[in-house]
């Protein structure tokens, strides 16, 4: 898997497009994993890092593949200074047991009445947040919403609105294999939006 960090630019019109516009934002990631138009992208994870400087804002992105990064270099004055790639393998990373600091931007949602709706308030927040890590394999020892908001972009003649919110704290390891496959996988609907993406940092 390749962890891949951007700086943009936002003297850049168009990379001040894609900053306020999720939807934007990843079709113009798809680009770095797309040889032409006719090419299903894999399937990718991407966020806006929240603490990254106005002037200097900053994007990670999780693929399971290298992305072209030329495609966006290319555009004028869209990127700050190269791409920075690394790879890492989420199977060799997390032990059961282990603690781990964590940062994830979600889209929490229930389904009632066959309609998925946004959970708003930290409470419900939190508690989604606590029924994905029993399933996923992680336990939630603190957390908290650092950020939510209500994205909302268009997709041709449609409105798209979608609740997202940062979640950062400390969680613990229950099943390693499950929660790196969720690593591999995010968290959560959305991800299109730059939801799902889990990171996890020691000490």
């Amino acid at each position: 898997m390749y962890l891949t960090r951007l700086r943009l630019d936002p003297r850049s019109a168009l990379a001040r497009r894609d900053l306020a516009d999720p939807y934007e934002m990843h079709r113009s990631l798809v680009r770095a994993f797309v040889r032409d138009a006719e090419q299903t992208p894999p399937r990718f994870l991407w966020r806006a890092e929240p603490t990254a400087a106005w002037s200097s804002p900053e994007l990670l992105v999780q693929s399971a593949e290298p992305g072209d990064w030329s495609v966006l270099a290319g555009q004028p004055n869209y990127l700050k200074g190269e791409a920075e790639t690394r790879e890492w393998a989420p199977e060799a990373w997390v032990r059961e047991h282990e603690c781990f600091r964590f940062r994830l931007f979600a889209n929490p949602t229930v389904t009632r009445d066959g309609k998925r709706l946004g959970l708003m308030g930290e409470e419900a927040q939190l508690a989604w947040l606590v029924r994905q890590g029993e399933r996923l394999g992680f336990g939630v020892e603190a957390a908290l919403v650092t950020g939510s908001e209500m994205l909302k972009s268009r997709k041709g003649d449609s409105r798209i609105s979608l609740l997202r919110a940062c979640f950062e704290g400390r969680l613990r390891v229950r099943d390693a294999e499950a929660l790196a496959a969720a690593l591999h996988a995010g968290i959560g609907p959305g991800k299109a939006f730059g939801c799902g993406l889990l990171s996890l940092g020691r000490g």
